[in-house]
Protein backbone atom coordinates (compact mmCIF):
# COMPACT_ATOMS: atom_id res chain seq x y z
CA UNK A 1 0.00 0.00 0.00
CA UNK A 2 1.22 3.42 -1.07
CA UNK A 3 4.27 1.81 -2.38
CA UNK A 4 5.72 0.52 0.77
CA UNK A 5 7.20 -3.56 0.37
CA UNK A 6 7.85 -6.10 2.77
CA UNK A 7 10.59 -8.43 2.03
CA UNK A 8 12.64 -11.38 3.58
CA UNK A 9 15.84 -12.85 2.67
CA UNK A 10 17.53 -15.85 4.12
CA UNK A 11 20.28 -16.41 5.53
CA UNK A 12 22.97 -17.24 2.85
CA UNK A 13 22.05 -14.23 0.84
CA UNK A 14 23.55 -10.63 1.56
CA UNK A 15 21.19 -8.23 0.74
CA UNK A 16 22.17 -4.78 0.12
CA UNK A 17 19.37 -2.16 0.10
CA UNK A 18 20.11 1.45 -2.08
CA UNK A 19 17.32 4.26 -1.56
CA UNK A 20 18.21 7.48 -3.90
CA UNK A 21 21.80 5.66 -4.51
CA UNK A 22 22.78 5.57 -1.25
CA UNK A 23 23.34 2.38 0.60
CA UNK A 24 20.56 2.36 3.83
CA UNK A 25 21.00 -1.07 5.03
CA UNK A 26 23.31 -4.10 4.14
CA UNK A 27 24.00 -7.67 5.40
CA UNK A 28 22.48 -11.07 5.30
CA UNK A 29 19.56 -12.77 6.14
CA UNK A 30 17.95 -9.00 6.59
CA UNK A 31 13.83 -8.73 6.54
CA UNK A 32 12.70 -4.94 6.13
CA UNK A 33 9.89 -2.78 5.02
CA UNK A 34 10.98 -0.47 2.18
CA UNK A 35 9.62 2.13 -0.24
CA UNK A 36 9.67 0.68 -3.22
CA UNK A 37 9.59 3.89 -5.25
CA UNK A 38 12.90 5.18 -4.14
CA UNK A 39 14.49 2.07 -3.17
CA UNK A 40 16.58 -0.86 -5.26
CA UNK A 41 17.64 -4.28 -3.67
CA UNK A 42 20.52 -6.16 -4.70
CA UNK A 43 20.59 -10.28 -3.55
CA UNK A 44 23.63 -12.04 -3.48
CA UNK A 45 23.76 -15.81 -2.75
CA UNK A 46 26.53 -16.45 0.00
CA UNK A 47 26.50 -19.90 -0.42
CA UNK A 48 28.66 -22.28 -2.54
CA UNK A 49 27.61 -22.31 -6.02
CA UNK A 50 28.54 -25.46 -9.04
CA UNK A 51 29.53 -24.09 -12.21
CA UNK A 52 29.20 -26.69 -14.78
CA UNK A 53 31.85 -26.26 -17.81
CA UNK A 54 32.22 -27.97 -21.26
CA UNK A 55 34.79 -26.46 -23.72
CA UNK A 56 36.80 -28.48 -26.61
CA UNK A 57 40.13 -27.86 -27.26
CA UNK A 58 43.17 -29.23 -29.48
CA UNK A 59 45.96 -31.26 -28.82
CA UNK A 60 49.13 -31.39 -29.75
CA UNK A 61 48.77 -34.29 -32.38
CA UNK A 62 45.85 -31.78 -33.93
CA UNK A 63 42.80 -33.47 -32.13
CA UNK A 64 39.69 -32.28 -30.49
CA UNK A 65 39.47 -33.55 -27.00
CA UNK A 66 35.81 -32.35 -25.12
CA UNK A 67 36.73 -31.26 -21.26
CA UNK A 68 33.55 -31.25 -18.70
CA UNK A 69 34.10 -30.35 -15.78
CA UNK A 70 32.70 -28.54 -12.53
CA UNK A 71 33.78 -25.92 -10.79
CA UNK A 72 32.71 -24.82 -6.98
CA UNK A 73 33.44 -20.92 -5.81
CA UNK A 74 31.87 -18.91 -3.05
CA UNK A 75 31.57 -14.95 -2.75
CA UNK A 76 33.86 -13.57 -0.58
CA UNK A 77 33.10 -9.66 -0.72
CA UNK A 78 29.78 -9.24 -2.12
CA UNK A 79 29.89 -5.32 -2.67
CA UNK A 80 32.27 -5.92 -4.61
CA UNK A 81 30.79 -8.25 -6.71
CA UNK A 82 27.55 -6.04 -6.75
CA UNK A 83 29.59 -3.41 -8.22
CA UNK A 84 30.97 -5.22 -11.55
CA UNK A 85 27.18 -7.32 -11.81
CA UNK A 86 24.21 -6.43 -11.70
CA UNK A 87 22.10 -8.95 -8.92
CA UNK A 88 18.85 -6.27 -8.49
CA UNK A 89 16.12 -8.16 -7.42
CA UNK A 90 11.87 -7.59 -7.38
CA UNK A 91 9.86 -7.18 -4.66
CA UNK A 92 9.50 -11.02 -4.57
CA UNK A 93 13.09 -11.17 -4.54
CA UNK A 94 13.63 -11.96 -8.39
CA UNK A 95 16.87 -11.26 -10.37
CA UNK A 96 15.89 -8.64 -12.84
CA UNK A 97 19.05 -9.80 -14.94
CA UNK A 98 21.03 -12.78 -16.04
CA UNK A 99 24.66 -11.11 -15.00
CA UNK A 100 25.00 -14.33 -12.84
CA UNK A 101 25.51 -15.97 -15.69
CA UNK A 102 28.36 -14.19 -16.48
CA UNK A 103 30.33 -16.07 -13.95
CA UNK A 104 29.80 -19.17 -15.34
CA UNK A 105 31.35 -18.05 -18.54
CA UNK A 106 34.34 -16.33 -17.29
CA UNK A 107 35.01 -19.09 -14.82
CA UNK A 108 34.55 -21.59 -18.15
CA UNK A 109 36.83 -18.91 -20.19
CA UNK A 110 39.40 -19.03 -17.03
CA UNK A 111 39.50 -23.13 -16.90
CA UNK A 112 39.82 -22.74 -20.72
CA UNK A 113 42.87 -20.30 -20.86
CA UNK A 114 44.48 -22.24 -17.77
CA UNK A 115 44.37 -25.96 -19.72
CA UNK A 116 44.97 -24.41 -23.10
CA UNK A 117 48.61 -24.27 -22.99
CA UNK A 118 48.74 -27.82 -21.74
CA UNK A 119 46.62 -29.72 -23.76
CA UNK A 120 47.93 -28.28 -26.98
CA UNK A 121 51.51 -29.58 -25.84
CA UNK A 122 49.92 -33.07 -25.20
CA UNK A 123 49.00 -36.19 -27.69
CA UNK A 124 45.11 -37.08 -27.29
CA UNK A 125 45.89 -40.31 -25.81
CA UNK A 126 47.90 -38.52 -23.18
CA UNK A 127 45.19 -36.05 -22.80
CA UNK A 128 42.18 -38.74 -22.58
CA UNK A 129 44.54 -39.50 -19.41
CA UNK A 130 45.57 -36.49 -17.65
CA UNK A 131 41.98 -35.44 -15.88
CA UNK A 132 44.04 -35.00 -12.19
CA UNK A 133 46.64 -33.22 -14.13
CA UNK A 134 44.22 -30.86 -15.66
CA UNK A 135 42.51 -30.36 -12.21
CA UNK A 136 45.30 -28.91 -10.38
CA UNK A 137 45.97 -26.73 -13.76
CA UNK A 138 42.46 -25.10 -13.96
CA UNK A 139 42.39 -24.98 -9.54
CA UNK A 140 45.86 -23.08 -9.58
CA UNK A 141 44.97 -20.77 -12.74
CA UNK A 142 41.42 -19.87 -11.37
CA UNK A 143 43.17 -19.03 -7.96
CA UNK A 144 45.37 -16.95 -9.58
CA UNK A 145 43.64 -14.93 -11.89
CA UNK A 146 43.13 -11.72 -11.33
CA UNK A 147 39.78 -11.60 -13.02
CA UNK A 148 38.64 -13.94 -10.65
CA UNK A 149 39.75 -11.72 -8.02
CA UNK A 150 38.48 -8.62 -9.23
CA UNK A 151 34.84 -10.57 -8.98
CA UNK A 152 35.66 -10.98 -5.48
CA UNK A 153 34.91 -14.82 -5.57
CA UNK A 154 37.09 -17.80 -4.35
CA UNK A 155 37.07 -21.29 -6.03
CA UNK A 156 36.63 -23.66 -3.94
CA UNK A 157 37.72 -26.84 -6.34
CA UNK A 158 38.13 -28.44 -9.62
CA UNK A 159 36.65 -31.36 -10.53
CA UNK A 160 36.80 -33.17 -13.99
CA UNK A 161 33.92 -34.90 -15.18
CA UNK A 162 35.09 -36.48 -18.48
CA UNK A 163 37.64 -36.46 -20.99
CA UNK A 164 36.13 -37.05 -24.74
CA UNK A 165 37.23 -37.17 -27.81
CA UNK A 166 35.56 -36.48 -30.81
CA UNK A 167 32.92 -39.05 -31.90
CA UNK A 168 34.79 -39.96 -34.83
CA UNK A 169 38.51 -40.43 -33.07
CA UNK A 170 36.46 -41.69 -30.00
CA UNK A 171 35.26 -44.66 -32.70
CA UNK A 172 38.52 -45.12 -33.91
CA UNK A 173 40.52 -45.50 -30.90
CA UNK A 174 37.98 -47.58 -29.47
CA UNK A 175 38.82 -49.91 -32.56
CA UNK A 176 42.50 -49.01 -31.75
CA UNK A 177 41.71 -50.24 -28.14
CA UNK A 178 39.48 -52.66 -29.25
CA UNK A 179 42.07 -54.24 -31.28
CA UNK A 180 44.69 -53.99 -28.60
CA UNK A 181 42.58 -55.87 -26.22
CA UNK A 182 42.19 -58.45 -28.74
CA UNK A 183 45.60 -58.87 -29.33
CA UNK A 184 46.10 -59.16 -26.25
CA UNK A 185 43.38 -61.37 -25.80
CA UNK A 186 44.98 -63.62 -28.50
CA UNK A 187 48.55 -63.17 -26.93
CA UNK A 188 47.00 -64.42 -23.50
CA UNK A 189 45.63 -67.51 -25.51
CA UNK A 190 48.68 -67.78 -27.34
CA UNK A 191 50.68 -67.94 -23.97
CA UNK A 192 48.42 -69.85 -22.30
CA UNK A 193 48.78 -72.19 -24.62
CA UNK A 194 52.33 -72.20 -25.02
CA UNK A 195 52.44 -72.22 -21.30
CA UNK A 196 50.60 -75.45 -21.66
CA UNK A 197 52.87 -76.72 -24.35
CA UNK A 198 55.75 -75.62 -22.01
CA UNK A 199 54.79 -77.29 -19.00
CA UNK A 200 53.48 -80.37 -20.97
CA UNK A 201 56.70 -80.52 -22.74
CA UNK A 202 58.64 -79.93 -19.39
CA UNK A 203 56.34 -83.24 -18.13
CA UNK A 204 57.92 -84.94 -20.73
CA UNK A 205 61.50 -83.62 -20.41
CA UNK A 206 60.68 -84.71 -16.61
CA UNK A 207 59.66 -88.48 -17.74
CA UNK A 208 62.68 -88.76 -19.93
CA UNK A 209 64.84 -87.48 -17.34
CA UNK A 210 63.72 -90.00 -14.99
CA UNK A 211 64.02 -92.64 -17.66
CA UNK A 212 67.46 -91.78 -18.54
CA UNK A 213 68.12 -91.74 -15.04
CA UNK A 214 66.90 -94.71 -14.35
CA UNK A 215 68.91 -96.56 -17.61
CA UNK A 216 71.79 -94.61 -15.63
CA UNK A 217 71.57 -96.22 -12.62
CA UNK A 218 70.64 -99.48 -14.39
CA UNK A 219 74.21 -98.57 -16.06
CA UNK A 220 75.65 -98.19 -12.88
CA UNK A 221 74.68 -101.04 -11.36
CA UNK A 222 75.41 -103.13 -14.63
CA UNK A 223 79.13 -101.39 -14.74
CA UNK A 224 79.07 -101.88 -10.47
CA UNK A 225 78.67 -105.37 -10.92
CA UNK A 226 81.28 -106.05 -13.76
CA UNK A 227 83.60 -104.04 -11.87
CA UNK A 228 82.88 -106.03 -8.76
CA UNK A 229 83.28 -109.57 -10.63
CA UNK A 230 86.71 -108.03 -12.54
CA UNK A 231 87.52 -107.37 -9.11
CA UNK A 232 86.72 -110.63 -7.59
CA UNK A 233 88.62 -112.59 -10.81
CA UNK A 234 91.34 -110.22 -10.60
CA UNK A 235 91.59 -111.15 -7.01
CA UNK A 236 91.30 -114.95 -7.63
CA UNK A 237 93.81 -114.73 -10.18
CA UNK A 238 96.17 -112.49 -7.78
CA UNK A 239 95.29 -115.57 -5.20
CA UNK A 240 96.12 -118.30 -7.66
CA UNK A 241 99.71 -116.33 -8.68
CA UNK A 242 99.97 -115.79 -4.87
CA UNK A 243 99.29 -119.55 -4.46
CA UNK A 244 101.35 -120.69 -7.72
CA UNK A 245 104.33 -118.02 -6.46
CA UNK A 246 104.12 -120.02 -3.46
CA UNK A 247 104.21 -123.52 -5.03
CA UNK A 248 106.87 -122.25 -7.04
CA UNK A 249 108.56 -121.22 -4.03
CA UNK A 250 107.61 -124.47 -1.93
CA UNK A 251 109.20 -126.28 -5.21
CA UNK A 252 112.42 -124.71 -5.29
CA UNK A 253 112.93 -125.10 -2.01
CA UNK A 254 112.16 -128.63 -2.45
CA UNK A 255 114.79 -128.56 -5.18
CA UNK A 256 117.18 -126.69 -2.91
CA UNK A 257 116.44 -129.64 -0.69
CA UNK A 258 116.93 -132.23 -3.08
CA UNK A 259 120.04 -130.62 -4.84
CA UNK A 260 121.50 -130.15 -0.99
CA UNK A 261 120.45 -134.15 -0.20
CA UNK A 262 121.71 -135.23 -3.30
CA UNK A 263 125.04 -133.21 -3.05
CA UNK A 264 124.98 -134.69 0.69
CA UNK A 265 124.49 -138.24 -0.48
CA UNK A 266 127.33 -137.59 -3.46
CA UNK A 267 129.42 -136.59 -0.84
CA UNK A 268 128.40 -139.42 1.68
CA UNK A 269 128.67 -141.52 -1.22
CA UNK A 270 132.48 -139.96 -1.98
CA UNK A 271 133.13 -140.25 1.50
CA UNK A 272 132.13 -144.05 1.90
CA UNK A 273 133.64 -144.47 -1.68
CA UNK A 274 136.96 -142.97 -0.47
CA UNK A 275 136.98 -144.99 3.11
CA UNK A 276 136.25 -148.45 0.89
CA UNK A 277 138.81 -147.77 -1.87
CA UNK A 278 141.11 -146.86 1.62
CA UNK A 279 140.69 -150.28 3.04
CA UNK A 280 140.94 -152.14 0.20
CA UNK A 281 144.15 -150.76 -0.38
CA UNK A 282 145.60 -153.40 1.84
CA UNK A 283 144.20 -156.42 0.12
CA UNK A 284 145.11 -155.41 -3.15
CA UNK A 285 148.29 -157.38 -2.67
CA UNK A 286 146.75 -160.35 -1.17
CA UNK A 287 145.39 -163.38 -3.40
CA UNK A 288 141.70 -164.52 -2.77
CA UNK A 289 142.14 -167.14 -0.41
CA UNK A 290 144.02 -165.10 2.28
CA UNK A 291 141.98 -162.35 2.11
CA UNK A 292 138.81 -165.40 3.05
CA UNK A 293 140.97 -167.05 5.28
CA UNK A 294 141.20 -163.60 6.95
CA UNK A 295 137.74 -163.12 6.67
CA UNK A 296 136.71 -166.92 7.66
CA UNK A 297 135.88 -166.03 11.60
CA UNK A 298 135.94 -170.17 11.82
CA UNK A 299 133.20 -170.74 9.52
CA UNK A 300 133.01 -174.62 9.01
CA UNK A 301 130.74 -174.06 5.94
CA UNK A 302 133.03 -171.29 4.37
CA UNK A 303 135.93 -173.46 5.09
CA UNK A 304 134.67 -176.67 3.27
CA UNK A 305 133.71 -174.46 0.86
CA UNK A 306 136.86 -173.31 0.30
CA UNK A 307 138.16 -176.80 0.41
CA UNK A 308 136.51 -178.04 -2.22
CA UNK A 309 137.28 -174.99 -4.32
CA UNK A 310 140.61 -175.94 -3.28
CA UNK A 311 140.73 -179.63 -4.34
CA UNK A 312 138.73 -178.37 -7.56
CA UNK A 313 141.54 -176.34 -8.73
CA UNK A 314 143.83 -179.08 -8.80
CA UNK A 315 141.57 -181.89 -9.83
CA UNK A 316 144.02 -182.35 -12.12
CA UNK A 317 146.01 -183.77 -9.60
CA UNK A 318 143.92 -185.92 -8.08
CA UNK A 319 142.95 -189.28 -9.49
CA UNK A 320 140.99 -190.84 -6.74
CA UNK A 321 138.67 -188.57 -4.44
CA UNK A 322 135.53 -190.36 -2.49
CA UNK A 323 133.62 -188.40 -0.39
CA UNK A 324 130.62 -189.28 1.50
CA UNK A 325 127.65 -187.88 2.95
CA UNK A 326 129.46 -188.93 6.47
CA UNK A 327 132.77 -187.72 5.63
CA UNK A 328 130.86 -184.20 4.85
CA UNK A 329 129.29 -184.13 7.55
CA UNK A 330 132.19 -185.00 9.59
CA UNK A 331 133.97 -182.41 8.33
CA UNK A 332 131.76 -179.90 8.94
CA UNK A 333 131.90 -180.77 12.52
CA UNK A 334 135.24 -180.93 13.17
CA UNK A 335 135.78 -177.57 11.62
CA UNK A 336 132.70 -176.16 13.92
CA UNK A 337 134.47 -177.77 17.11
CA UNK A 338 130.85 -179.22 18.19
CA UNK A 339 129.36 -182.65 18.40
CA UNK A 340 128.92 -185.33 15.97
CA UNK A 341 125.70 -184.91 14.33
CA UNK A 342 123.42 -188.19 14.52
CA UNK A 343 123.42 -188.92 11.22
CA UNK A 344 127.36 -188.96 10.60
CA UNK A 345 127.17 -191.82 13.59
Amino acid sequence: MFGIKYIKFDATTYVIHYSNGKIVKEGRGLAFFYFAPKSSLVAIPMGSSDVQFVFNETTADFQTISIQGQITYKIENPKQLAELLDFSVNFRGLPKSNDADKIVQRLTNEAQTATSAFLQSVPLTEALRSAQQIEQIIDEGLKSSPAIALLGIVPLGVNIIAAKPSPEMSRALEAETREALQQKADQATYERRNFAVEQERKIKESELSTEIAVEEKKKQIVEKKMETEFLTQENQQRLQEKRMEAKIAQEKQKQTLIDIKVENDKKEADAKSYTIRTQLEAYKALDWKTIMAINNQGDAKLNVALAFRELAEKAENIQNLNITPDLLQKLIDESTGGAPSKRGK
